[in-house]
């Protein structure tokens, strides 16, 4: 049976779905005014591997995942200008213009890294009607106030506002950010926008529709509960977000939904730890913001980013440097060159494929996944069960291993021309020739490696 840390009760828990076989799993997506980068790409990771680990068990799981696209303050309180409006002055560019090419942006780089898309993709420009009936409900159940700025929630009405992050009240309202409030007419500072009216500081707003209280745009948190529970239901078995998303998105997220339905909301919040560079966050001022095509111009396979961060637990911090991740690749390609000489599948080793099964229902605990994995290659089991057990455990992983597993290296007679070439050179002592001939070569995606017991050859493709 999975188990997995449920951040509301704040303990590991057996899985139990409401409606077993049945699992109904919401991620949040990405804002699309920027691109994806390296520390998204981590939660993501995460998301699939839990999303595999279910469905390789057996069950039916519906993944619905959120695009913003409509302009919107990444908080409430600030005064500034949102995101996409600001990255459409600056580009030159509309903000529906910006959403689309941040979006294409966010699924090139998952494709790169092996993340299986969601079943249901749901855009919040699409869903404006579902989002104005959940505001329309919480209106007539109690939970709203209107300023001449929004239509806010009233979190004095939510009494157990605070139960997902465990924070007390009083730290809430003494950590927001009044320099920068907008409305003077709020209630309370903790107050969260569900609608904001084209009036005033937004009057210049490029995105808006009509409403019953008037033209304006939705606020950040409420696409997500109308979207979820459009496609899900009142209530979710999964949640999942980075850590950033507790105390302030995942907890509005709560409170509007229940306040509207008076139901549990979601039975397992599962949230993702931080990626690191260099030990420090990350921000485009450290110039530590790195993005999946800058992975791969400096040679690195996608999929060793993968690789590295299935080498910590998804709740700690990881941090990343080039050195983690050339360990990451260099693993990753000794995995592949070691079996390419294997048998084709067949029968398998139960005794890994229980402790494999073992491992990622202990919490999702991938890095000791990866130990099984590497106990299996260096067994004596014969390579054909090997590979069977191997592939079966890719299933999880990700690493897009049934592409060399028993697939030999097909040298084509230009790259062994070279090979042969380069190897009369270095006998002769022409070093200088000898490593132009290798750089040729890679380009042609091979490597060569040389020891004392010969030469080896590796592909690189």
């Amino acid at each position: 049976m999975l188990k997995i840390y449920n951040t509301l009760s704040r303990t590991i828990e057996d899985f139990k779905p409401i409606k077993a076989p049945k699992v109904g799993m919401y991620s949040c997506g990405p804002t699309v005014y920027d691109y994806t980068h390296i520390g998204h790409l981590r939660t993501y990771v995460g998301n699939d591997i839990l999303r595999r680990i279910l469905e390789n068990s057996g069950y039916d799981v519906t993944h619905v995942m959120n695009i913003t696209d409509v302009g919107h303050l990444v908080s409430d309180e600030d005064s500034g200008e949102d995101k996409m409006e600001k990255g459409a002055r600056e580009s030159g560019r509309t903000v529906w213009e910006v959403a689309e090419f941040f979006e294409r942006f966010f699924w090139q780089s998952v494709d790169a890294i092996n993340i299986k898309r969601p079943n249901i993709v749901a855009k919040a420009t699409d869903h404006i009607e579902e989002q104005i009936k959940l505001i329309h409900k919480l209106e007539k159940n109690g939970f709203t106030y209107q300023t001449e700025q929004a239509i806010y929630f009233d979190i004095s009405k939510f009494t157990s506002y605070t139960k997902l992050s465990g924070q007390k009240l009083e730290e809430k309202e003494t950590g927001a950010r009044s320099d920068v409030v907008v409305d003077k007419q709020k209630k309370n500072p903790v107050d969260f926008a569900l609608w904001f009216f084209t009036v005033g500081h937004f009057e210049g707003h490029s995105m808006r529709w009509p409403s019953p209280w008037g033209e304006g745009f939705p606020g950040w948190h409420i696409e997500c509960s109308a979207m979820s529970m459009e496609y899900l239901g009142d209530s979710l078995d999964i949640h999942t977000g980075g850590i950033d998303h507790i105390s302030v998105h995942h907890t509005n997220e709560i409170a509007q939904s229940e306040a509207a339905t008076a139901k549990q909301f979601v039975k397992y919040w599962i949230h993702f730890g931080f990626l690191q560079v260099d030990g420090e966050k990350m921000s485009k001022s450290k110039k530590n913001f790195y993005r999946i095509d800058e992975i791969t111009e400096k040679g690195f396979d996608p999929l060793a980013l993968r690789y590295l961060f299935l080498t910590a637990h998804y709740r700690d911090k990881l941090n990343f440097t080039w050195e983690s991740l050339q360990a990451a690749q260099n693993a990753l390609n000794n995995l592949r060159e070691e079996v390419r000489d294997w048998d084709q599948p067949d029968i398998g080793c139960a005794e890994f494929e229980q402790k494999f099964t073992e491992a990622v229902n202990n919490d999702l605990n991938m890095p000791q996944a990866l130990a099984v994995l590497w106990d299996l290659v260096k067994s004596d089991y014969p390579t054909s069960a090997k590979a069977q057990t191997l592939l079966q455990m890719d299933k999880i992983l990700g690493l897009g291993l049934e592409q060399y597993v028993g697939k030999k290296i097909r040298i084509p007679e230009e790259v062994q021309k070279l090979i042969n070439q380069r190897e009369q050179v270095r006998k002769a002592g022409d070093f200088k020739t000898s490593d132009k001939l290798r750089h040729q070569i890679k380009k042609l995606g091979f490597e060569i490696e040389d020891t004392p017991k010969g030469t080896n050859i590796k592909s690189v493709l």
